[in-house]
């Protein structure tokens, strides 16, 4: 299936690329007597860059042809006619076809090694995550059965026991629920970690995440800065959703003292900017390097047994999906709390 997008983009820089060399071809070929070498120069250039940024060799093939045809006809006596029996023009025409050939040859067997090596990590980071996951899944199940096996052997369980075991198999309940979400997103972007990008509101996909974050945690306020105007963003909604709801949820359980989160987007040099910022206690120093590792303990005891004390595993996937659209993800201290920010180019860089 042919790429809609790609085929206009490589269709603009053609166009742009000769319209460039006519431009800076027209004043040369005014003022200087025999300009035909700096002209022919100039659409050379012209060519290289066709076939440097377009995908394929048929684009620079079709400048090739072009800057051939503009030349004689433009810029070649007898103006403003054809005439293909003048000498030179063999020559400049396979200089052109060369040149578009070797680079575009040049430039696909970079894009290839870059995709390659670019999938190769997308599976081995989604591999190492469904891997962290499965291994943390058996802790809140061994919990919830001994819960369920001590409330149907135990006879003699008061009823702030029941209460008890009750609570601690529904918190279990909900993280697997949480684990489920995020192996649901990692496999939603398939063994190569591709996405599915539509246009959409920023602002409807923060409310989303907001209006489900609030139905868990209905005591910690959100204050929410969005522009005035209307934001498009290309991106995977559910899975954008996905992320700013990892970073909520871990700023309400891991900031422990958190009662307020600042959530806020911004558009700057390119990029839209979403923050979530809490009032809670921070995060370790020694833990921001490793923070969005495919697994990193962050317990305060440093064992693993505890599912709830543990946010490496949705902060992974967080920096998995960010990562699949183009952009990056960051985390630092405030001094009042802990604050993450991701950047999505908002058009896309191919």
């Amino acid at each position: 299936m042919y790429n809609r997008k790609a085929i206009l983009k490589d269709v603009i820089i053609v166009i742009l690329a000769l319209l460039g060399a006519n431009i800076i071809a027209i004043p040369v070929h005014m003022l200087l007597d025999d300009a035909s070498q700096y002209i022919i120069s100039v659409y050379i250039l012209a060519v290289a860059v066709i076939a440097r940024w377009t995908d394929g060799y048929i684009y620079g093939t079709i400048g090739s042809f072009l800057a051939v045809i503009c030349v004689n006809y433009f810029y070649t006596y007898p103006y403003l006619q054809f005439n293909f029996t003048m000498s030179g023009y063999p020559v400049a025409f396979i200089c052109m076809l060369v040149v578009s050939i070797l680079i575009s040859a040049l430039t696909t067997t970079v894009k290839a090694q870059e995709n390659i090596k670019l999938e190769a990590e997308k599976e081995k980071m989604r591999a190492n995550l469904l891997r962290s996951l499965s291994h943390d899944i058996r802790t809140p199940l061994t919990t919830i059965v001994g819960a369920t096996n001590a409330m149907l052997t135990e006879e003699k369980l008061s009823e702030s026991e029941k209460k008890e075991l009750l609570t601690e198999i529904n918190e279990d309940a909900l993280g697997l629920i949480k684990m489920v979400e995020n192996i649901l997103s990692i496999t939603k972007m398939g063994g190569s970690g591709s996405i599915n990008k539509t246009e959409e509101i920023a602002e409807d996909i923060i409310g989303s995440a907001v209006v489900k974050f609030k139905k868990k945690f209905p005591d910690i306020n959100i204050d929410l800065k969005v522009p005035e105007n209307i934001v498009i963003i290309e991106c995977d909604p559910k899975l954008i959703e996905q992320v700013l709801l990892n970073l909520l949820e871990n700023a309400a359980i891991h900031g422990k003292t958190v009662t307020d989160i600042y959530l806020s987007f911004e558009v700057m040099d390119g990029y839209g900017i979403f923050r979530v910022r809490d009032n809670g206690v921070g995060i370790k120093d020694d833990l921001i390097p490793v923070l969005f590792e495919d697994y990193v303990d962050r317990t305060d005891n440093g064992t693993r047994n505890d599912l709830k004390c543990n946010m490496g595993i949705g902060l992974a996937v967080c920096s998995t999906i960010v990562r699949a659209h183009g952009g990056q993800i960051v985390a630092e201290n405030t001094g009042s709390g802990a604050m993450f920010t991701f950047y999505l180019p908002l058009e896309e860089n191919k």
